[in-house]
């Protein structure tokens, strides 16, 4: 009897040592997996960080380098307009290069549904339109001041908003109509006031057609975003790493060819050697220059479509928005622009419109998530709201 009441003891001790390591060795793979966890997490940021950098600066800095070419003798339109685009290759060394990874099967079910006419289409359509929008974007930042065209630009969100409640039922929340108000006056202030920034640089003439030019382009750069959103959902129904950047390089593709049609048509290409050979900071500096600005755009367009992917398009948006206003402050200091109250109030007014807007798309991704996380919730697609800004992009 003592005998089997030891054995029994025994057992029971052997259970409670064997659950005992067993939760040691759970709690132990749970420290692992955290720290791991944490390490990718902390890699993932890394990554962010990089490409919010790169959005911020090549955004300021392309637009900057553009008016340095215009300001220093260059004054072919259409070149300004394809360098805009030329630097599209670096897409494609991106994606080969890119460690962001897509299953086989999402690529071969896009592959499947995806027919070379669709595709086509698609590419033809958003690059004839993104042409149209970097022409604009070049005639309005040879007219006018740095400052001028970058808040005027930055309407961009307004018409965003606007075209994506036709094309994708966009709400129009408190915030989303605050932000479109701001935006608008902001804009309005400026095109008002064009006899006190116009300081003879330019004839009135030449200064109103450049702030229609930059109002046509900022409703163009709307159009497409919104464009593309609606493409992404109802058209290609895939939103992979290969499928957006694709996008981004075929279109910028088809807008090179049409802008190179255009340079030889208009016969801007027979000024380009005596433009270079009397630009004020030399032959070399004028390469350097439109190289550097086709670079900068291509990688401000790298920022975007790798903040879509490591984050979401409502992060990537929402962070082009913030730039916005760097440009104006950026101008101030390298051209001197003129400051006066309205150009300083309309700044105002555009950051409270970005602000705005941003705060709107924090709450939407917010209600997002939560859908995502909650047990009857249905699984979402991400919604594409635009890589591609590819003038501004």
């Amino acid at each position: 009897m003592e005998r089997t009441q030891e054995l029994y003891v025994n057992d029971d001790q052997n259970i409670e040592a064997n659950l005992t390591g067993q939760e040691e060795m759970n709690n132990t793979m749970e420290i692992e997996s955290s720290s791991i966890s944490q390490s990718k997490n902390y890699k993932k940021w890394f990554r962010i960080s990089i490409y919010v950098f790169f959005v911020l600066a090549c955004q300021a800095l392309s637009t900057i380098l553009g008016r340095v070419y215009y300001e220093n003798g260059g004054k072919s339109t259409w070149m300004g307009t394809l360098v805009q685009l030329i630097g599209f290759p670096v897409l494609f060394l991106f994606r080969f290069f890119s460690r962001i990874k897509n299953s086989k099967s999402t690529d071969a079910e896009f592959r499947k549904f995806s027919s070379f006419t669709i595709l086509g289409s698609v590419y033809i359509v958003t690059g004839l339109l993104v042409s149209a929008n970097s022409y604009m974007s070049s005639v309005g930042l040879l007219y006018l001041p740095v400052s001028t065209f970058s808040l005027i630009l930055a309407s961009q969100l307004a018409f965003t908003a606007f075209f994506s409640f036709f094309l994708n039922s966009q709400k129009f929340t408190p915030f989303i109509v605050n932000s479109l108000f701001l935006l608008t006056i902001s804009s309005a202030l400026l095109v008002v006031n064009t006899d006190s920034e116009n300081k003879a640089k330019v004839s009135r003439v030449k200064y109103v057609i450049g702030i229609i030019c930059t109002i046509g382009a900022s409703a163009g750069i709307g159009l497409l975003l919104s464009l593309v959103q609606l493409i992404l959902r109802k058209v290609l129904k895939k939103q992979t790493f290969s499928t957006v950047t694709d996008l981004v390089a075929y279109q910028s593709l088809v807008a090179s060819c049409v802008v190179l049609i255009g340079l030889f048509a208009s016969g801007e290409w027979k000024t380009l050697a005596s433009e270079m050979e009397n630009y004020r900071l030399g032959k070399a500096p004028y390469v350097l220059t439109l190289a550097s600005i086709a670079i900068s755009w291509q990688v401000y367009t790298i920022g975007v479509v790798g903040l879509i992917f490591e984050s979401s398009s409502v992060f990537s948006n929402s962070i082009t928005a913030v730039g916005l206003p760097i440009v104006p402050v950026v101008a101030v200091i390298v051209f001197h622009d003129n400051m006066n109250a309205s150009k300083i109030f309309s700044i105002i007014l555009a950051i409270w419109g970005f602000i705005s807007f941003v705060y709107q798309h924090y709450l939407d991704e917010k209600k997002l998530k939560t859908s995502h996380t909650s047990p009857l919730g249905d699984p979402h697609l991400p919604v594409e709201e635009g890589h591609t800004n590819i003038q501004t992009v």
